[in-house]
Parts: C-alpha cells; structure tokens; sequence
C-alpha cells in the first residue's frame, strides 16, 4: 500500500466517472453542461477523455446548486455566473469543503479496494500451503 503522507489533496485530475460520483451529478448531464457553462471547461487527455480538476468540480457543484436547489433556469444560471464573478468566487470557495470530503472519500474507497485485492492475493497465495 502506498503511503501518502497527510496530504489528503493529492489527486489533482479526476475522470468523467469520479466527478459524478463526487459531485452526484450524472456524467451525461456533466458533458451537457460544459456545452452551456463556460466556466466549465475540464482539460483532456491525449486520449481525448475529460480530466476534471478540483476547480471543476467546485464549478459543477455551483452550477447545480443553481439549478437544483435554487430553481434557476440554465439561461438563469448562466446570467448569474456571468453578471457575479467576484461573488461566485466566493461561493465556489464555501462549496469546496463538499467536494474534498466526497474525493477523500472516494480515494478511501481506492484504498480498501487495492487492499482487499492484495488479501484476496496473498489468500489465494497461500490455499497450497
């Protein structure tokens, strides 16, 4: 198992799957809204698939709270994203304890994977004994 020291914060991209799975949004309505926000804009690989940062997923987790919590239209959501930026920004900051604690999460649940997979192999490994 890796050791990863106290820095919770290490994975700096997450796939289209892992961001969905952090922010609770599905990955169709993911790729629908990088079409009609700006603002929301992930990299992407070589090999063409899309690589969210932190920054994204605090975007998305704005985005929907616009329009899921708050009832805004996406046309309503977008003048709200354009007309208050300085304000947003602070939004975006307030959210992003959501969005580290579900890639904290996330990366545990990695871990106890790897490491059930490492108990399956050593049980297996030692059924001849």
């Amino acid at each position: 198992m890796k050791d990863k020291g106290d820095n919770n914060n290490s994975k700096l991209y997450y796939s289209i799957s892992e961001a969905a799975m952090v922010t609770q949004v599905k990955p169709h309505v993911l790729r629908y809204w990088e079409t009609q926000f700006k603002a929301l804009h992930p990299r992407k690989n070589k090999a063409g698939n899309r690589m969210y940062r932190k920054t994204d997923l605090k975007m998305v987790m704005l985005i929907k709270e616009l329009l899921y919590e708050k009832g805004f239209t996406i046309a309503g959501a977008k003048k709200k994203l354009t007309d208050e930026k300085d304000a947003i920004r602070d939004q975006i900051e307030m959210k992003f304890g959501s969005v580290d604690r579900a890639a904290r999460l996330l990366e545990v649940q990695r871990e106890i994977r790897h490491m059930l997979k490492d108990l399956k192999g050593s049980l297996d490994g030692n059924e001849g004994l």
